[in-house]
């Protein structure tokens, strides 16, 4: 097992989608979403997916989820058929958890017992083992002493950070992280990155995680993997060998930069020739 770069020591959490292929049936025609798409994702990877909109990029985390069938290829987690063969739709589990771009946390119970209730629920930890355990969480997202608060009493970075820790409470082998920060102003996107980079050092869970930012997927990835127009398949993967831990410091350095440049203009390339794609639809 090949050790990522940055992270302690990693657990469970070596995703492989090999060939992917999903093909949605409209009324009249056929969209392929996901073209023949192969991604290794290593144990403790946060692996950072970019690429223009509706590329397919949520096509392709909803079908590591579960949450939609796949037409062919296959998708496995530490060894384990996720999906694939003659079963096209992997079934949702406690391994792999989603976080949207919409929060998720219950209005109505407190920041605490949004952390304590799916592993109460489920019977993986007595009451006394989940308040010790989601104080320990809280504590490493900088949120002691607001565990009693309900999440509209605490900000939307806080409530994002909250959401995080939730995520990690069952120990899942991989984060799903959907554009988690698309809502938030730049100053808070900033801290929300540090302090993710922060719980992953002492959680080194394996991370996908799909955004449009550049500058947050090079600041955040142990790689970038660009996707093309759609149908999505890699297009340029970007190994980011800027050390761990990082600051904002780095987002002035030259190699930041060169790594965002890069990206960047391979993200114009394939929005281009979707923009092209697209007039030619329309005629």
């Amino acid at each position: 097992m090949n050790l990522v770069p940055g992270v302690s020591q990693p657990r469970l959490g070596h995703l492989i989608i090999d060939d992917l292929v999903k093909v949605y049936s409209a009324k009249r025609e056929k969209l392929m979403a996901v073209d023949h798409c192969s991604l290794d994702i290593k144990p403790g990877e946060i692996c950072m997916i970019v690429g223009p909109s509706g590329c397919g990029k949520t096509s392709l985390l909803n079908a590591v989820a579960g949450f939609h069938d796949i037409t062919s290829g296959s998708i496995t987690l530490d060894g384990k058929l996720l999906c694939g063969g003659d079963c096209l739709q992997a079934s949702p589990g406690p391994d792999r958890v989603v976080v949207f771009q919409n929060g998720a946390l219950f209005p109505w119970k407190t920041i605490l017992e949004n952390l304590t209730f799916g592993p109460l629920v489920q019977g993986k930890l007595d009451p006394g083992q989940a308040l010790d355990k989601a104080r320990i969480l809280l504590a490493q997202a900088g949120l002691s002493g607001c565990e009693d608060n309900y999440p509209a009493e605490i900000s939307s970075g806080m409530r994002r950070r909250a959401e995080i820790a939730r995520a990690l409470m069952n120990n899942p082998s991989v984060l799903l992280l959907d554009e988690p920060y698309r809502a938030l102003d730049a100053l808070t996107r900033a801290v929300m990155h540090e302090a993710l980079l922060a719980m992953h050092q002492t959680n080194p869970v394996t991370i996908m995680f799909i955004t449009h930012d550049l500058e947050e997927a090079v600041f955040l990835g142990h790689r970038v993997v660009v996707m093309s127009a759609r149908p999505c398949r890699p297009r340029l993967t970007l190994e980011i060998d800027i050390p761990f831990p990082r600051t904002k410091s780095v987002l002035t350095s030259k190699r930041y930069r060169e790594y965002v440049q890069t990206a960047l203009d391979a993200v114009h390339e394939e929005a281009k020739a979707s923009f092209i794609s697209g007039e030619r639809e329309g005629n």
